[in-house]
């Protein structure tokens, strides 16, 4: 069965989990202050200050995400504070507080079964359990709720900026080395000086031909200029070509994207291809505007263009594959789904993350008679700049 999690029923599912998690992270903080042997004016305090900079904390990571903030080049100390710190709380929390609820909902199971099988409860006036036992399993919960937060700052912190460069060969008809870079989601989490490293990196890698597949930027305008920029710094023998994905639709027009884009000397492909000639053949490169939020046509795209040249779908979501492959198009290059993002190995091996249960090409190569789609797990980040079993990825293709 083909994984149907749109991604309209996944923001209300995060959205609600972070809900959830700061009421019930709030009602545990405050039981426990509650129930502490402080005075009382210290106890209120003490509430009013844990939920005031609990609700601070989820404001600021909501209106980061709803509202555009144009800062291309935030000082570090201020990025990590009013950006990062309030990212990694409410992603910290949604794992913090479903953990503590498992092992609450545990703990009750337990007892339940404790009192169906005849083992009394402690009696009135019975002595006070152990002190050293209380405090053992005070701090194991402890633990249990911090856990989640030095996870996500990892994420945030290490991994996220932690990439791989991820190098494949594969049979085409024309010798060529392709990088790919993809889902930039340049803002606040992708600052200029990131982009300048990813453009440097990938021009190390001294490209053929240098292909950039979509997202370029998170929730505003501002940042795709310099996205462009930094990008046009990679110099390859055949040129940089882009296709557009969802997040530019959101920002703008397409009449202004490709201004834009024409403006940076970076050639759009919306709906065309263009054939290039080198002295070991010739090839194709092809590419179609966003599938969903777009007005993709492989058609346009392909029209003209002669069936036997080799040729590069570039297409920013993967689910046109099998309609290149019966095109016979020799590669699709894709990302969009940032191989989930946030990925759990299970045993066996086997990968599990929202793009898991969304598309079946969430990341990786993928085969349909002699066509293959390549879904790369790209550079930036969306709803959180966590990565965690997903590392940002540059991609090079050694094509024969």
């Amino acid at each position: 069965m083909a994984p149907s999690l749109t991604f309209g029923t996944l923001r209300i599912i995060v959205v609600s989990l972070a809900v959830f998690a700061q009421m019930y992270l709030f009602l545990r903080v405050r039981q426990a202050v509650v129930t502490s042997g402080r005075p009382q004016g210290v106890k209120s305090a003490a509430v009013l200050l844990a939920g005031s900079v609990m609700a601070l904390l989820f404001a600021a990571n909501l209106f980061i995400l709803v509202r555009p903030v144009p800062w291309a080049d935030p000082p570090a100390p201020l990025q990590a504070l009013l950006f990062y710190l309030p990212a990694v709380w409410v992603f910290g929390s949604i794992l913090s507080a479903l953990l503590l609820a498992a092992v609450q909902a545990a703990g009750g199971l337990a007892r339940a079964v404790a009192g169906r099988i005849g083992v009394p409860a402690p009696r009135e006036g019975e002595s006070p359990p152990d002190p050293g036992r209380r405090l053992f399993l005070q701090g194991g919960v402890g633990a249990v709720a911090a856990a989640p937060f030095l996870l996500s700052g990892y994420g945030a912190a290490w991994a996220a900026r932690s990439h791989e460069v991820c190098e494949l060969t594969l049979p085409f008809g024309v010798p060529l080395r392709v990088v790919q870079l993809t889902d930039h989601h340049a803002g606040v989490y992708m600052t200029r000086n990131d982009l300048r490293r990813y453009a440097g990196a990938a021009a190390a890698l001294e490209p053929d031909l240098f292909v950039l597949t979509g997202d370029y930027v998170s929730n505003s305008i501002t940042f795709l200029p310099v996205c462009l920029e930094e990008m046009s710094r990679v110099k390859a023998r055949y040129g940089t070509f882009a296709v557009l994905g969802n997040h530019e639709h959101w920002v703008a027009s397409p009449d202004r994207l490709r201004s834009m884009f024409r403006q940076h000397g970076v050639p759009l492909l919306y709906n065309a291809h263009r054939v290039v000639r080198t002295a070991r053949g010739a090839f194709a490169l092809a590419g179609i505007d966003d599938m969903r939020i777009g007005n993709d046509d492989l058609d346009a795209a392909l029209k003209g263009l002669d069936p036997s040249t080799p040729t590069i779908l570039l297409s920013h979501r993967p689910e046109i594959f099998p309609e290149a492959a019966a095109r016979g198009i020799a590669l699709t290059l894709s990302g969009h789904y940032h191989g989930g993002q946030i990925q759990l190995r299970l045993p066996g091996g086997t990968k599990t993350s929202p793009a898991h249960l969304r598309t079946p090409y969430p990341e990786g190569l993928y085969r349909i008679g002699g066509s293959r789609l390549y879904v790369s797990r790209g550079i930036g980040t969306t709803f959180t700049p966590v990565r965690l079993g997903a590392r940002p990825e540059i991609t090079v293709f050694n094509l024969t």
